[in-house]
């Protein structure tokens, strides 16, 4: 990074680290790190912070690990490992050989517990968590000390030694710090630092009957690694004190931890609980349905990982909390999509279309371009024939003024095709139009005409020889309103779940290329919408396409400058 950068475009946490950088802090080294739970999957929240600890390596020619804190063996799970580093990676970031685990340090860590235990600092305490709670007093009260706190230290190293052993049952015993327990901070009244556990942990088996807390483990973690800048989330400012004095009286490296605002977003939860919850009662089909902002549902949904850094970047780093317009988020993958996503015909809503003059049992090749915001995109080719299908909604038979699509008399252009000008409706017996009759103007191929006409209406179009049958699943926000955590007395927020987030179409009709388009790769329907191929297509032996995000922006409209 150019540290001459004018320091307006400098965010607080990069103004923190330039200024350390500069003054040989940590001998001017940067080294930051992702540290996630492998107890769940990423989402949109976890994109940001990985974007910021990433992309402040980056600019500051520093380093950064990717850590997952798996020290809760009873939520964690190796499928959530393995999907973690895939997130990471489908964002465009690479940890090298930096690659750790918080267990990868459990005997550095219980060495450390067991200093602390010498020192008179840690002791081993008989309470159950509820007694605890009950003792810890209240942000106006002070707790009181536990009756085992005066434990001799030959004793604590003693029960310590036991607990590691697997000889107390869950929940019997805790290791405590001995801080303060009149602190007007509640993090350092006498805080757990170990728990007994006896689950087999994904990574280290049933060699450990314990595990340290998060607070115990994160902060030692960071400096073992030799991390300089610790970036937590805002509700992490509580802990920083507990964070320090850990460091402290260990006299081990002492990161610095920053706090930031995490990301909130309207229409969306981003509790890992709540998404837990919409999986297990069955609202969504999974962590990775296309309505979840987890990373791996933004991925089958057909988000590209530069909108979601885009995104970021237009977020950017606050102190305060802030809830973003998920307007923001569907601009930037618009935007995106725009400059690279292909254009492809389909028509949701088929109607069939008969052109009465062009000759039977003929076929030709129209050019269609793929991408007119990208000269380097190309072409290809499209198959048309006598017999094809619109979209019933471009057809009216009885239309209003301003009506620029297909209706009787009225004339239109085929995109990238001929003009067609309806000269007859076929209805059945109940009047439902199930044929249209065309003519059309062989000399306009690709919108030239020897008279040198235009007309005001292009509709789309697919070929009814080749077209392929496609279900078409349109998904929408998954709530109705702007907060829907933001709930009264007796009312849930699952109350707020948007009947309407997903709506299937059973059969549409595209066109013949999609046969072979890749799974999750984003393309537009033009005139409709950006979709992209869902993984079902293989088990169900068709194309299903999802829809990405609808063609508007209120956002862009609203807020160019």
């Amino acid at each position: 990074m150019n540290l001459e950068n004018n320091e307006k475009n400098l965010d607080f946490i990069r103004l923190r680290v330039k200024e350390d950088k500069e003054s040989k802090k940590n001998d001017g080294r940067v080294h930051t790190r992702f540290p996630p739970e492998p107890n769940g999957y990423l989402h949109l929240g976890h994109a940001k912070s990985i974007c910021l600890n990433f992309g402040i390596s980056k600019e500051f020619d520093g380093l950064c690990n990717l850590r997952l804190d798996d020290t809760n063996p009873i939520a964690e799970k190796i499928e959530y490992a393995e999907a973690i580093k895939q997130d990471v990676k489908w964002l465009g970031f690479n940890w090298g050989d930096r690659l750790f685990h918080a267990s990868d340090y459990f005997d550095q860590l219980f060495e450390w517990a067991n200093i602390l235990i010498r020192d008179g600092k840690a002791f081993v305490c008989d309470l159950n968590f509820e007694e605890m709670r009950k003792l810890r007093g209240s942000l106006t009260t002070p707790g009181e000390n536990s009756p085992f706190r005066e434990r001799s230290i030959e004793e604590n190293l003693d029960l310590f030694g036991k607990m590691k052993s697997g000889e107390f049952p869950d929940g019997s015993k805790t290791l405590r710090a001995k801080i303060d327990m009149a602190s007007p901070n509640l993090n350092l009244r006498d805080p757990v630092i170990y728990r007994i556990i006896h689950k087999e942990h994904p990574k280290t088996g049933d060699t450990w009957k314990i595990y340290p807390s998060y607070d115990f483990a994160h902060g030692q973690s960071d400096s073992i690694e030799g991390i300089t800048h610790s970036l937590c989330t805002l509700e992490f400012e509580h802990h920083r004190p507990l964070y320090d004095w850990f460091c402290k009286n260990l006299g081990i490296h002492h990161p610095q931890q920053i706090e930031f605002a995490r990301l909130n977003l309207t229409y969306v939860v981003m509790s890992k609980r709540k998404m837990l919850r919409l999986v297990e009662e069955g609202h969504v089909s999974g962590w990775d349905d296309p309505r979840m902002p987890t990373l791996q549902g933004m991925r089958r949904r057909g988000f590209s990982p530069q909108s979601i850094l885009d995104f970021s970047e237009r977020v950017g780093v606050a102190k305060r909390e802030n809830v973003i317009e998920v307007e923001l988020l569907e601009h930037c993958l618009r935007q995106d999509l725009n400059k690279r996503a292909q254009r492809r015909l389909g028509v949701l809503n088929p109607l069939k279309l008969t052109i009465e003059n062009y000759p039977e049992g003929q076929s030709e090749e129209i050019d269609a371009v793929n991408n007119p915001e990208d000269p380097n995109a190309g072409s290809r080719k499209v198959p048309f024939s006598r017999n094809i299908y619109i979209d019933r909604n471009d057809f009216m038979e009885d239309p209003p003024k301003k009506y620029f699509r297909l209706a009787p008399g009225k004339e239109v252009r085929l995109k990238y095709a001929y003009y067609v000008t309806c000269k007859e409706v076929i209805k059945d017996k109940d009047g439902e139009v199930l044929e249209i009759i065309c003519n059309y103007d062989p000399e306009s191929r690709g919108g030239d005409t020897s008279d040198g006409r235009k007309v005001k209406g292009t509709i789309q179009w697919v070929d009814a020889e080749t077209a392929i049958p496609t279900k078409v699943r349109l998904y929408d926000r998954l709530f109705s309103v702007p907060n829907p955590e933001d709930v009264s007395d007796g009312v849930d927020f699952i109350d707020n779940i948007n009947p309407d987030s997903l709506n299937t179409i059973e059969l549409c009709l595209t066109e013949t290329s999609l046969g072979d388009i890749e799974v999750g790769l984003p393309f537009q329907l033009e005139r409709i919408g950006y979709f992209c191929k869902d993984p079902d297509s293989d088990s169900e032996s068709q194309l299903i396409l999802n829809r990405t995000v609808a063609l508007r922006d209120s956002w862009g409209k609203l807020n160019k400058s």
